[in-house]
């Protein structure tokens, strides 16, 4: 299966790039070919929910004070949190759904990743990178439900 258009949902867990016009997409059970790079998804799917990429990333930065490899909220309602493997800047950069990995081991200086749905996917940073990544999400996560918690009090 190959698309030209996606918007990432709660089902996608992982976009990754194969060259600068095709990426692999990963949701659960299933995975296909969209024709565009990867941050080229991610634009377009912050765009399909409201918000520009660069409006996405800033309020990342504000939220939890990091300036660089910034994980991004793709969609509030549902919390989806994506985050990069690298610089987004870079063709290579892989981006992962914070919420569907359950966990994620050290391969030989790459990474193992154990998806909520029963697969795996092997990533080529460390695991210590990825640790990284994993834990500015969570600090994501943790900023939006304290500011959701404020708003019902």
């Amino acid at each position: 299966l190959v698309l030209n258009n996606y918007e990432i949902n709660k089902n996608t867990i992982a976009i990754i790039p194969i060259n600068a016009e095709k990426t692999k997409v990963y949701e659960k059970n299933k995975n296909f070919y969209v024709f565009k790079n990867s941050i080229k998804i991610i634009k377009d799917s912050c765009n399909f929910f409201g918000s520009s990429y660069d409006g996405r990333v800033d309020g990342t930065k504000s939220m939890i004070n990091i300036n660089s490899k910034v994980p991004i909220i793709i969609e509030e309602l549902n919390e989806i949190i994506f985050f990069p493997t690298s610089s987004p800047r870079l063709l290579t950069c892989c981006w992962i759904s914070y919420n569907n990995v359950i966990k994620y081991i050290d391969l030989d200086g790459k990474t193992l990743i154990f998806f909520n749905d029963g697969t795996s996917l092997e990533i080529p940073i460390s695991a210590n990178i990825f640790d990284n990544q994993m834990t500015r999400a969570l600090k994501l996560h943790m900023a939006i439900m304290e500011r959701k918690k404020k708003l019902l009090a």
